[in-house]
């Protein structure tokens, strides 16, 4: 099979938002066995926990059955939603994402619905039919021009309060007059952090499709500090002081353990914030991390919603407790200023 796709409609979702459409030419047979990168066209069989998918723009489209989309393959790594992995069972796979990625479902939360099941119609290829993968439309290779400060936000599991203590930490940045870009540094392709990174006032805004990649699950940390390396220099391109990186799930997640125990990784790194989403938590995170060297300047995060929890998650802890509005006032503005990162050991 090799379709002319240049008049068809299909979307193209999140995930793909680096591809330019016209590069979508060509529809080929269906892969054998497709891999994490891999873009294909699929039809919509039946719709389950996705009833949107979040086109390149940020815009969330409903979808319907019968629906085509453009798609790419990945691993996907959520506690509470789903485990799945780049692949498909003959022409059939699983939409893992809202922004795009697919594959085949592992396990999944007790309380999530399945995900919303795909037909492969095959890969996409270029006009010389080509078969497509991601990584083709990363970012390029730069050289780094200036050595901005970094602030790196973890958290103890998914949904903890990492991206809404992200954002505040640059509304208070921006709001000392300090010039702040952001990194989604892993996690699976969807726009919502990154949108919300910049709507507080992060220029760029980048995530790991910036560098080629659907999701960031079972990457080598090799491939990790590359990625880290590539979206920092592209942050500081334009005279940035700051780069607030964000780090996806808790410390017990393979790549988020295997980069917080990184020294190329953590001696990049001026000021940490530990986002937690209740005291045991912070209690259990802070424990780790300080076993791996890390002492984060504060916790926040959902345990910030609570007067009592604060108050628990700092005498267990010792650090003290910022709330989103503290953040976003500027409260650890000169803490942040004061925090230098380590100095490497030869």
């Amino acid at each position: 099979m090799d379709v002319d796709l240049s008049k068809d409609s299909f979307r193209i979702p999140y995930a793909l938002r680096r591809v330019p459409r016209e590069r979508l030419a060509r529809l080929l047979a269906v892969p054998r066995s497709p891999q994490a990168g891999d873009i294909a066209l699929a039809r919509l069989e039946s719709i389950g926990k996705n009833t949107r998918l979040e086109l390149a723009s940020g815009r969330p489209s409903h979808l319907h059955v019968g629906d085509r989309l453009a798609v790419v393959f990945g691993n996907r790594y959520a506690t509470t939603q789903f485990e799945g992995y780049a692949g498909a069972n003959g022409d059939a796979c699983d939409l893992l994402s809202m922004a795009g990625v697919c594959g085949v479902l592992a396990s999944k939360h007790e309380k999530m619905l399945d995900p919303s099941r795909l037909r492969l119609l095959g890969a996409i290829g270029d006009a010389d039919s080509r078969a497509l993968r991601l990584q083709e439309f990363a970012l390029p290779p730069i050289a780094q021009r200036n050595l901005p400060r970094v602030v790196a936000i973890c958290g103890s599991d998914m949904d903890a309060g990492k991206t809404h203590t992200a954002m505040s930490t640059i509304l208070g940045l921006r709001n000392g007059n300090q010039r702040v870009a952001a990194v989604k540094l892993t996690g699976t392709a969807a726009g919502r952090d990154a949108w919300a990174m910049r709507d507080a006032g992060a220029e760029p805004a980048l995530d790991f499709v910036d560098g080629g990649y659907s999701s960031t699950y079972l990457r080598s940390l090799d491939e990790l500090l590359g990625l880290h390396r590539l979206l920092v220099a592209h942050a500081s391109a334009h005279g940035t002081e700051w780069v607030v990186i964000e780090i996806a799930d808790g410390p017990l997640q393979r790549e988020t353990a295997a980069l917080l125990q990184s020294p190329p990784f953590t001696e990049t790194v001026d000021a940490w914030l530990f986002a937690a989403s209740d005291p045991l938590a912070a209690a259990g995170g802070i424990e780790l991390l300080r076993r791996w060297h890390i002492e984060p300047l504060a916790l926040s995060g959902l345990l910030t919603m609570s007067p009592l929890g604060m108050r628990e998650a700092s005498a267990v802890t010792g650090l003290p407790c910022v709330t989103a509005a503290e953040l976003a006032r500027g409260a650890l503005n000169e803490r942040l200023a004061e925090a230098r990162r380590p100095v490497a050991v030869s």
